[in-house]
């Protein structure tokens, strides 16, 4: 029996225990109460799975009926923190790993599977999106491409939810010229790196403040950048000073 201040393991948390990935309890949290919100005649994309802990949490979490469908290369490129070439033995392995992840959590029949890069895989999904989640290439073309071309497919009162938000220097670039500013999203608010976005129009005032709490992140998004140089320099002792510990990225 767990102690009093102990918090009990839930199915999902058995589920993706032992998952690997960069995805947060709260950032899970979020994809779960998204997805659960999706009309069981909708749809929800994902761009990047990795080895399926964000994928497991929103397959697990979709009403019935909901389409779900993963988009990966799984090629060896933009694999991870300093991954972006050179990684196609350790890719090979994701994509299996992915699978076997997905079976072992009870949802391998939900997820329609497609391995390619996101700007190939349109004719794989057939209509409009209801949820949109980005954990693509970070660098800012494709990031800014995913974020325009398949939002652009996101129904009105959809979400984007975008990872590795106000930390990655390309992702962030990305939101601040495809959302940050546009009276067509409305930004929800952020679990540490997971940004969300809701499609709905944002006017005058509104559009002016919907602009400045996105700016009020720019202080934590210097923070991990920060961090980030500094675990790259090897010094990541200094980046307790910061309130970070460890040489995991920030997400």
């Amino acid at each position: 029996m767990p102690s009093s201040d102990e918090t009990p393991q839930t199915d999902l948390d058995r589920a993706l225990d032992g998952v690997e990935g960069w995805f947060s309890p709260e950032q899970v949290a979020r994809v779960v109460e998204r997805a659960s919100q999706v009309p069981p005649t909708g749809r929800i994309v994902e761009i990047g799975s990795f080895r399926g802990r964000s994928m497991i949490a929103i397959a697990r979490a979709a009403p019935a009926g909901v389409e779900i469908v993963a988009i990966d290369p799984h090629a060896g490129n933009d694999r991870g923190p300093q991954e972006i070439e050179g990684f196609e033995d350790e890719a090979a392995v994701d994509s299996k790993v992915f699978l076997t992840n997905l079976e072992r959590a009870g949802v391998r029949e939900r997820v329609t599977y497609v391995r390619k890069f996101s700007h190939d895989a349109h004719g794989d999904v057939d209509g409009a999106i209801d949820m949109l989640h980005i954990d693509g290439a970070h660098r800012y073309g494709p990031a800014s491409d995913d974020i325009a071309s398949w939002g652009a497919r996101v129904v009105d009162g959809g979400s984007i939810l975008v990872h590795d938000s106000f930390s990655s220097v390309g992702v962030t670039l990305a939101l601040a010229t495809k959302l940050m500013f546009s009276g067509g999203w409305r930004y929800v608010g952020r679990s540490r790196s997971l940004a969300e976005y809701r499609r709905e129009p944002v006017r005058g005032t509104a559009r002016v403040a919907n602009v400045g709490r996105q700016l009020a992140q720019l202080p934590w998004f210097a923070r991990n950048v920060a961090i980030k140089v500094l675990i790259v320099a090897k010094l990541p002792q200094l980046t307790k000073l910061l309130g970070h510990t460890g040489e995991n990225w920030p997400y």
